[in-house]
C-alpha cells in the first residue's frame, strides 16, 4: 500500500472549532476538503489534540471501529498520535502552528499521523512515537519515511527549552535518535507563521492575523 497524504489552506476554512457556533461550519469544511481529495469522511478519524493533561505521548492503533471518530460523530478519542493498519482509513489532524508527522512503513502497511509541538517535543514525542511503532508493530526505524508539514519557523516560534531551535530541526533531530535514517525525512519548506495561506495561532495572537483557524493534514493508507 502507498499512502495519500493531503495539507488544506486557509482557503478550505477551518478544520478545528474554537467556539461552539462553528461546529456546523467545520463540519462542513472538513467534509468538503475530504471528499475533494476522494476521502470518505466516515472513513476518517479525526486526531484529537487536549492540552488538559500532563502526558503529550498519548498513542493509539486503531481498528475498523474508529472509522469516522470525531467526523461523522462526536469524538471519543484523544490522542497525540494515531496509527492505521487497513487500507481507506483517513487520519485528519487540525494544526495551528506545530507539525503533522506522517510515518509510514512500507514493508508492513502502517500509517502514523503524530502531532509533534512544544509540548510533544519537551517530552520527545519524535523519539516516542518511533518508539511506539517499533514495540507496538515491530516496526524498524530504518524502514519508515517521514513527512514533516509545514510548522511556525524559528524566527516567529522558537523552542525555548532546545536553544531557540525550531519546530522542524528538534522533531528531525528526535527522530534520528530513534533511528530514522535522514534520508528518510521529508520537511516542508513552509513557514506557516509566515506564510498567509495557512493558520497560525500565534500571529493570531500576536495581531498579525485578521481571523484564528486551524489548517489540517490528512493521511491514508491505499
Amino acid at each position: 500500500m502507498t499512502i495519500s497524504l493531503y495539507t488544506s489552506t486557509i482557503h478550505d476554512g477551518s478544520m478545528k472549532p474554537l467556539h461552539d457556533t462553528e461546529n456546523a461550519l467545520v463540519s462542513a469544511n472538513r467534509e468538503t476538503f475530504l471528499l475533494h481529495n476522494a476521502i470518505n469522511p466516515a472513513d476518517t478519524t479525526l486526531v484529537q489534540i487536549t492540552y488538559e493533561t500532563d502526558d503529550f505521548r498519548r498513542y493509539f492503533t486503531l481498528d475498523d471501529g474508529a472509522r469516522g471518530d470525531g467526523i461523522t460523530r462526536q469524538a471519543t478519542i484523544e490522542a497525540d498520535a494515531l496509527v492505521v493498519t487497513k487500507p481507506n482509513h483517513a487520519l485528519l489532524l487540525p494544526l495551528a502552528d506545530c507539525i503533522g508527522a506522517v510515518i509510514h512503513d512500507p514493508t508492513r502497511d502502517i500509517l502514523m499521523l503524530s502531532h509533534l509541538g512544544r509540548h510533544n517535543l519537551e517530552q520527545y514525542g519524535g523519539t516516542k512515537s518511533i518508539e511506539y511503532l517499533a514495540a507496538k508493530h515491530d516496526c524498524d526505524p530504518q524502514d519508515l519515511t517521514v513527512w514533516l508539514s509545514s510548522a511556525a519557523g524559528r524566527d516567529n516560534y522558537p523552542l525555548y527549552t532546545f536553544d531557540n531551535r525550531s519546530l522542524h530541526d528538534v522533531a528531525t533531530e528526535q527522530l534520528i535518535t530513534a533511528g530514522v535514517l535522514v534520508q528518510n525525512i521529508t520537511t516542508s519548506p513552509i513557514d506557516s507563521a509566515a506564510d498567509t495561506n495557512y493558520f497560525s495561532h500565534s500571529q493570531f495572537l500576536a495581531g498579525n492575523r485578521d481571523s484564528d483557524g486551524r489548517f489540517a493534514v490528512v493521511a491514508a493508507l491505499r
